[in-house]
């Protein structure tokens, strides 16, 4: 892709890492963007090459949520628009069969937020802020916030940083659970790929399987965690990373869970 398009897309090591490509604009989501942004997502999930993906943000921000201008005057409905772009993205996000890891560089606010919380691993930069701005215009917030934050929360802390629109910084993110990590602005992007790069070693189809069962978990009981675990183990335990690791153990040996061939 050229770099005038709104969306970069770059594979190194098994890692994909897909730009969002506003920085005039802190990258605030228009249409091209988030349709071109579900397709590259699309795009990757189908490259054997691609183990991992990385959402990132050009120059100083994430994604500073929707762009106003882009929808002003529009004869659309916000049920409509949410329908047509955010939705279908937030769902390639989390039904994805590869991690999705959101590096959050800069101020991620309003939907921008919520893409920053839809990743299965969530690293933030130092500098890095997330603020539910949605109270602000009097909107409620979408895009998978409602789902997303207060599972990271709890219910009454996420109701009260979207009523109040509180910001949050890189280090009350980490101690609230909305990020894993925190790194220096000055090194974040190459530990963002170093991270990924060791996440891309780990064994694909497990993990393909353990966001499934994840994602169910989240909204099953008990037992049906129990019942899709079994049969999710499986198909883990039918497949040939299975075999590897097992040798690798017997063998005291590091598994190669990349090279390994059927």
């Amino acid at each position: 892709m050229t770099q005038d398009s709104v969306i970069l897309s770059q594979t190194r090591v098994g890692v994909c890492t897909l730009t969002l490509n506003r920085p005039d604009k802190l990258n605030a989501a228009n249409d091209e963007l988030l349709l071109t942004l579900t397709t590259e997502l699309r795009r990757a999930e189908a490259d054997a090459a691609v183990r991992v993906v990385i959402l990132t943000g050009a120059g100083r921000g994430f994604c500073a949520g929707q762009d106003l201008g882009d929808v002003s005057g529009r004869d659309m409905t916000f049920t409509e628009h949410l329908n047509h772009t955010y939705n279908p993205l937030i769902r390639t996000i989390r039904t994805l069969d590869k991690p999705v890891i959101s590096a959050v560089n800069g101020v991620a606010a309003g939907a921008g937020a919520s893409l920053a919380l839809a990743g299965d691993i969530r690293l933030w930069a130092q500098s890095a802020r997330l603020i539910e701005i949605f109270s602000n215009i009097a909107l409620v917030p979408d895009s998978g916030s409602t789902w997303f934050l207060p599972r990271l929360v709890g219910y009454s802390r996420a109701f009260e940083l979207m009523a109040f629109a509180e910001r949050v910084d890189a280090e009350t993110a980490l101690k609230l659970g909305l990020c894993e990590h925190v790194f220096a602005d000055e090194t974040f992007m190459d530990d963002v790929q170093a991270y990924a790069e060791r996440l891309a070693q780990r064994p694909a189809n497990a993990l393909k399987l353990t966001k499934q069962a994840l994602g169910a978990a989240l909204t099953s009981t008990l037992d049906e965690a129990l019942d899709q675990e079994a049969a999710l183990q499986q198909l883990a335990g039918d497949h040939w990373e299975h075999q590897e690791g097992v040798t690798a153990f017997k063998e005291k040996r590091a598994p190669d869970f990349v090279r390994a061939k059927d």
